[in-house]
């Protein structure tokens, strides 16, 4: 099943095997250049079926670190444009993820330690948004808590970006809700201590997601595949957890998204999470059968065999690698080999095929 075409809408995917967004850090005001093309086409070469950028900031203070990748204005657009050229050209489908980074914003390359750094220290910016005024880490900046007029703008802001992604020439749109992020942070208890219509019930604190959503279907095709990120549980008492997911997938499934990506944490600090070789499928298992809608497990996934399990006993739809892709970007191909699936190698690569 691993090499399985997969039909989502108008979007054919060669197999299951999704590159998951990953932030490169290597950008300068939001711009991609020469690493984000190598580093995105090296993946669409190795035979993954859909590549997805780094999450991408919709506003310039929406960026994790001051080098994240970007999509708030229209200069974005065209070396973008050109990796999406690439990536087709390889018969992968280009996909973009759209996100802010509410409270966990402008900190430090990771390889440089990860901290929130000043304005102005390494392109250390402010303000910092949340939607209450609720640091990550005790000893962070406390973030601006937004008010009505804020998270209209943000709204308008993903709104506006999915409209850039499609000019790109992007095919597969997904909204980043997971890991602490701003979305994260609206749906979360932890870092939701609002009292106005976005805060306290479960149906105030996924408000802010769904109007995102709404938005974003507006200006996104209806023949083009949306995707939606989440963290399917914090691993914290009193945090969102895998029956609010469950719930709030139904809620998605009922405005046109068609895949929930699940995976997990990055709330709060310090929490247990008992990783392991495929630890996060058994949400994606949980959210694919009790909503009847696509799911991807995402999460520890290297062998072949593994990622065949998963798909072939209903966890998942499609595996979503990271780590292992970054590792063998090649690995799709090896897999295939590995499963005893002939498929297409690049004609310039065949010389090497066994």
């Amino acid at each position: 099943m691993l090499f399985d075409p997969l039909q989502l809408r108008d979007v054919s995917l060669r197999n299951r095997i999704v590159v998951s967004p990953m932030c490169q850090y290597s950008s300068e005001d939001g711009f991609a250049n020469e690493w984000h093309f190598v580093h995105l086409g090296s993946r669409a070469v190795g035979g993954a079926g859909l590549v997805f950028t780094e999450a991408s900031a919709v506003t310039p203070e929406g960026r994790i670190s001051p080098q994240d990748l970007g999509l708030w204005k229209d200069e974005h657009v065209p070396e973008l444009a050109r990796i999406v050229r690439f990536i087709d050209a390889q018969g992968a489908v280009p996909g973009m993820q759209l996100a802010h980074s509410g409270r966990k914003a402008s900190t430090q390359q990771p390889w440089k330690g990860s901290r929130v750094l000043r304005p102005g220290e390494d392109g250390g910016f402010r303000p910092i948004y949340a939607p209450s005024a609720v640091p990550f880490r005790p000893d962070d900046p406390a973030p601006e808590a937004l008010d009505a007029q804020g998270i209209a703008r943000i709204v308008n802001a993903f709104a506006d970006a999915a409209a850039r992604a499609l000019h790109a020439g992007f095919r597969v749109l997904e909204l980043h809700a997971a890991h602490g992020y701003l979305l994260h942070e609206f749906l979360s208890p932890l870092s939701n201590r609002r009292t106005d219509l976005y805060g306290g019930s479960f149906d105030n604190r996924i408000r802010a997601l769904l109007e995102v959503t709404r938005a974003v279907r507006e200006r996104w095709p209806g023949r083009l595949p949306l995707f939606v990120r989440i963290s399917a549980t914090d691993w914290a008492d009193g945090g969102w957890d895998i029956e609010q997911s469950v719930e709030f997938a139904r809620r998605l499934a009922s405005l046109d998204v068609d895949l929930i990506d699940c995976s997990s944490g990055g709330m709060v600090p310090g929490v247990k999470i008992p990783v392991g070789p495929g630890y996060q499928a058994a949400f994606a298992e949980r959210i694919r059968r009790e909503v009847e809608i696509k799911t991807g497990a995402v999460g520890m996934i290297r062998a072949p065999e593994q990622a065949e399990h998963i798909l072939r006993s209903g966890q998942a739809d499609v595996v979503i690698l990271a780590r292992q892709l970054l590792r063998d970007p090649y690995w799709p191909l090896s897999a295939a080999r590995q499963l005893g699936v002939q498929v297409p190698w690049p004609a310039q690569y065949e010389r090497a095929r066994d």
